[in-house]
């Protein structure tokens, strides 16, 4: 089962306002597993201005770092073929995945050619699952943020220093498992050749210990017993008599 964590950072909160995107990253995942695989990209947002101030103290990205950056135009389809047919995993799904439907549908009018050939023209809702949600209904009424999490779980999210698409998203992932059961869903001990369903129905039976060579009735002679009740005599408290 191959899964991608995705995350995106951006020039503010509304994208029906002119907010582009100015990083995406992404990691795959295969049988809730890590496997090193990685997409990541900045993106040049176009911006006449400076970056909005709550914006770069997110992310930090400036706008003149992002000036030499490739266009969403540029990217989208290589983003495409990495998230393949693959179900996509997002905090807060439905501000990431807005953010690229409506990058996308920006190119129907500013780069058809790009637009025409894309195998989709938005990201289905059917293909995310948003941990958001599933942390909502695991800890109702309860602070379910990315960082509050963290906190629940004991994983380090104070990664080199501001936040990104890439270390959120591995962030992210660990996360996920987390809220999937930990960090091994499903693992059982297997032995080749057994039966695990019939083993794991069977009672554990409680082995009794047998000396293969039993002590002797006393092990100390009358004289170091003597010398023992003389000793312990002299104590105000004692733990054996």
């Amino acid at each position: 089962m191959r899964e991608v964590v995705l995350d995106t950072e951006t020039t503010g909160l509304n994208p029906d306002k002119g907010d582009r995107i100015v990083e995406i990253g992404a990691i795959e995942l295969v049988n809730h597993i890590p496997t090193g695989n990685t997409f990541h990209c900045y993106l040049n947002p176009l911006l006449d201005k400076e970056m909005p101030i709550e914006s770069f103290r997110v992310h930090g990205l400036s706008v003149d770092f992002l000036s030499d950056k490739p266009l969403f135009s540029e990217m989208i389809e290589n983003l495409i073929t990495f998230i393949g047919d693959s179900k996509l995993i997002i905090h807060n799904a439905k501000f990431d995945i807005g953010f690229i439907n409506h990058e996308i549908q920006r190119l129907e009018d500013s780069n058809f050619n790009v637009y025409d050939k894309l195998p989709y023209k938005e990201i289905p809702s059917e293909s995310i699952i948003d941990t958001l949600e599933i942390a909502k209904k695991i800890y109702p009424g309860k602070s379910v943020s990315l960082d509050s999490l963290c906190i629940k779980f004991g994983i380090d999210n104070k990664r080199k220093g501001k936040h990104g698409a890439l270390i959120d998203s591995e962030i992210l992932s660990e996360v996920y498992l987390e809220l999937a059961g930990g960090k091994q869903p499903g693992f059982e001990f297997s032995q080749v050749g057994s039966e695990t369903d019939d083993r794991n129905k069977k009672p554990i039976e409680k082995r009794v210990f047998i000396r293969k060579h039993p002590l002797a009735e006393s092990r100390i002679s009358q004289k170091e017993i003597e010398l023992h009740m003389e000793f312990i005599s002299k104590m105000k408290k004692n733990f054996w008599y």
